[in-house]
């Protein structure tokens, strides 16, 4: 059962906390279900404004965040348009300002390099004030630590910190990321989440799948 649209506040009296999917306008932003942002600065509810950053429409790029994701204050997602382009002798955006210098201004996004979307896949969680580059794809299951440069794409059930970011550990053995990433938790019914947040909380993979299998059969 996905969260009804009209509810924002995943907790009564706390207005710091919000579903994200409900507070999208942003056709390039799609955010799962359950998928939350704590912010205790500012309002939560302009987390495209103040989180999204460098999303022009002219990219067409997107912020694709899977389910059951937890992203931490001040996280960022830095899109394609502050990558000043490599390929020229100069770092300085020319073709930005093309009416200063008489440039085509069909060439504008010529001022860049297009690294392309930034997909966050389900369970993630990104700590304070870490930042995500455009082009990253992070698995799901993966932990983001806090205030992380995040420059490369990210593999499931990975925790990585630092900046940029590098791997510090895998969360499980392969055998049970494996596991994990066949049953997909996060694509069940409420209901089934419901009955398996016992295993889900107590980090029990192999009684996970054995309720599951029972509830299957």
């Amino acid at each position: 059962m996905a969260i009804p649209e009209e509810k924002v506040y995943p907790r009564t009296n706390d207005n710091q906390t919000v579903y994200l999917k409900n507070i999208i306008t942003n056709p390039n932003i799609i955010i799962g279900d359950y998928t939350i942002y704590n912010d205790f600065v500012s309002d939560p509810a302009r987390f495209e404004t103040n989180n999204v950053l460098y999303q022009y429409p002219i990219n067409h790029d997107r912020l694709l965040i899977g389910k059951f994701c937890s992203i931490a204050c001040g996280a960022k997602f830095i899109f394609t348009s502050a990558n000043h382009t490599l390929k020229s002798l100069s770092t300085y955006p020319f073709p930005l300002f093309f009416e200063e210098w008489g440039l085509d201004k069909r060439e504008v996004a010529s001022a860049w390099d297009n690294k392309g979307d930034i997909v966050i896949g389900n369970d993630v969680w990104i700590g304070y004030e870490a930042v995500v580059l455009s082009g990253v794809h992070i698995g799901d299951g993966a932990i983001i630590g806090a205030r992380a440069v995040v420059t490369k794409d990210v593999p499931p059930y990975t925790i990585v910190g630092g900046v940029p970011a590098t791997e510090i550990r895998k969360r499980f053995d392969e055998a049970a990321i494996n596991k994990l990433l066949q049953v997909r938790w996060w694509n069940l019914p409420f209901e089934t989440i419901n009955d398996l947040l016992p295993s889900i909380m107590n980090g029990e993979v192999k009684e996970l799948l054995r309720s599951l299998h029972g509830t299957q059969s």
